[in-house]
Parts: structure tokens; C-alpha cells; sequence
């Protein structure tokens, strides 16, 4: 059985890799290894709870977000690789090699609503390239079709680490030898769903096209889609995405009325684009309901957006509606 790093060796030499971003792919998933092993002892290592601080987006801190956050910063730091990082928890970008290729952006711990209540968490990363330039703030405002790998870790039952370079999804399952050992499974999104992911506290602020939508499927087989459909929630972004990549589904985190989330609740760079990337490599779809995520420039680091991701056909519906 291969080890992580010996079948990340041989997935680059095939596919024709740099070596140096297998580098940091390695050095992030050596961080989410001691992350999760914090997750699983949860109160025995004294990190549930909150923080007592705020993030730049107004949010309070978890213990776990801000030792994620250092567990990231810290071992990246050390990777010669890096360029620089942009972490969801971080007013600005920390500058670490400025002459070096690589970016990573993450948002060090995704679902802290779940992390005192056991409930599915996870670590979503994303990779671009630099040029060799001064390291400024629009060298990672690129668009997500820019980036060169994405992934994310769920700290569930197992911790699983997804990964893609943008071509297929590699799946791989923690073991008790603290290795992340490759998945045989084929990770494909299925172009049809009867199931749906949303937040439908929120249903009272949504665009009316939305409205429509989601009253559509809740009617079922009596309705215009004549199918019935299941309707799943975690308040974990990483543990939905999951759940379509293992059984297909769509997820939908719209914009809405209030003012904190006129323009969407997610953020582009830390959770929209990566998580759409893998989407799209899996064969799904994700888009803002203006335009592919993936294409979307950025304008800032902590910018959000409205995003729907997973079958291609349910996405397509819901955006149609959007443009009558």
C-alpha cells in the first residue's frame, strides 16, 4: 500500500507536475494531520470553546479557528516554496518567500458553528501561481480557473483529504499510522439530483427566483420538477461538498435581503473557489448566478459571493430561473 507522499510522487511524474507544488500540497496536508489529531481529542486537548477574539469579517473566533489558523501559518512558514498565504482568519496577506511561485489561501477551519457539537469540520485550501515579482496583494487576486491545485481535509468518522489539480479528484482516507492513504473510489458527480442543500432559516430573505426554486422541489412529485427530493444541511460547507462528491446533490448559499449578505455569504477566495474547482473536476457545475465561479476576478481578499455548486442540470435550472 502507498504511502501519501510516495503516491503523490509517482501522481506527478505522470501528469507531469512541478515537484515544488507537490512540495507545499505536502506541507499543507502535514498541518491538517495535526489539526485533526486536536479535532479528535476535542475538550481533552482544551480547544472547544471560543476564542474571545473576532475575525476581519466581524465574526467571533473559535479556539479550534485560531489554532488551525497558527497551525497553518507555522507550517507553511517553513516551506520555501511559498510565496505567501491568505487565510480567511487574517486581516491581509502574510508575506513569507516574496520571490518564491506558490500562493496558498485557506480557510483553516470550515463549519466552526459544528466544532463544540462533534459535528463534520474541515480545512479548504487553494493554490495559485506567482510571478517572481514583489509580492503585492493582486497577485492573488486571480480568477479560480488560475488555480493550480485545491483541496480540503473533513475531520468526520475518518479524515479524508480531497485533492485536484483540476483534471480528476484524488480521494484519500486518514489511517492509524497518521498517513493519508489513497481511495479506489471514482469521484464523479452525477449530471441529475433529487437531493438539495440549504440553509432555509434564511428562506425569508431570499430573491424571489430562489424562493421559486426551493418551492419547486418542496413540492415534489406534485410539482413542475415531478420528482421528490430530500433536503440535507450540516452548516458545514466542507461536509455538503462531500456528500455531493460521494452522491451527488447540489448545494445553494444565495444572496439575500440583509445587509451582510447582499452580496453572498461565502468567500470567493478561501471557499467558493476552491471548493468549485474540485466541483467542476468532478464533472458538477458552480456558479455565482451571474457567472461560472470560476471566472470571476476577484477584487479583494475577503470578497463573498452567492454560490451554487453540484449536478450540472439542477445548477443549470437555477439559473435560468435567475435570467427570466
Amino acid at each position: 500500500m502507498k504511502t501519501f507522499v510516495s503516491y503523490l510522487s509517482d501522481y506527478a511524474q505522470k501528469n507531469n507536475i512541478s515537484l515544488s507544488l507537490i512540495s507545499v500540497i505536502e506541507t499543507i496536508v502535514e498541518a491538517c494531520i495535526e489539526i485533526s489529531n486536536q479535532v479528535r481529542l476535542g475538550d481533552l486537548s482544551g480547544i472547544l470553546g471560543e476564542a474571545g477574539t473576532g475575525n476581519i469579517q466581524g465574526e467571533q473566533q473559535k479556539k479550534l479557528d485560531v489554532l488551525a489558523n497558527h497551525i497553518l501559518i507555522e507550517q507553511l512558514s517553513n516551506n520555501k516554496k511559498v510565496a505567501g498565504i491568505a487565510s480567511e482568519e487574517e486581516d491581509n496577506f502574510v508575506c513569507l518567500n516574496s520571490e518564491q511561485e506558490y500562493l496558498v489561501l485557506f480557510d483553516p477551519l470550515d463549519g466552526s458553528s459544528n466544532i463544540d457539537v462533534n459535528i463534520s469540520i474541515g480545512t479548504i485550501f487553494s493554490i495559485l501561481r506567482k510571478s517572481g515579482e514583489k509580492l503585492e496583494e493582486k497577485h492573488f487576486l486571480q480568477a479560480g480557473k488560475e488555480q493550480v491545485a485545491a483541496g480540503y481535509v473533513l475531520y468526520g468518522p475518518q479524515s479524508i483529504l480531497v485533492l485536484s489539480f483540476g483534471q480528476e479528484v484524488l480521494m484519500f482516507t486518514l489511517n492509524d499510522k497518521q498517513d493519508f492513504i489513497p481511495n479506489t473510489q471514482v469521484v464523479s458527480i452525477p449530471n441529475q439530483t433529487q437531493e438539495f442543500a440549504i440553509n432555509m432559516s434564511n428562506q425569508r430573505y431570499w430573491e424571489p427566483p430562489m424562493q421559486q426554486y426551493i418551492h419547486g422541489l418542496l413540492q415534489g412529485k406534485e410539482g413542475e420538477r415531478q420528482k421528490d427530493y430530500n433536503m440535507r444541511w450540516v452548516a458545514s460547507m466542507v461536509a455538503e461538498v462531500h456528500r455531493i462528491l460521494i452522491r451527488g446533490g447540489i448545494f445553494l448559499y444565495p444572496k439575500d435581503s440583509r445587509e451582510t449578505t447582499q452580496n453572498g455569504k461565502l468567500r470567493l477566495l478561501y471557499e467558493a473557489n476552491p471548493m468549485s474547482f474540485i466541483v467542476q473536476a468532478a464533472g458538477g457545475k458552480a456558479s455565482s448566478l451571474a457567472s461560472d465561479i470560476l471566472d470571476i476576478k476577484p477584487q479583494k481578499l475577503h470578497q463573498r459571493i452567492p454560490v451554487v455548486l453540484g449536478a450540472s442540470e439542477e445548477v443549470d435550472f437555477v439559473e435560468q430561473l435567475h435570467m427570466n
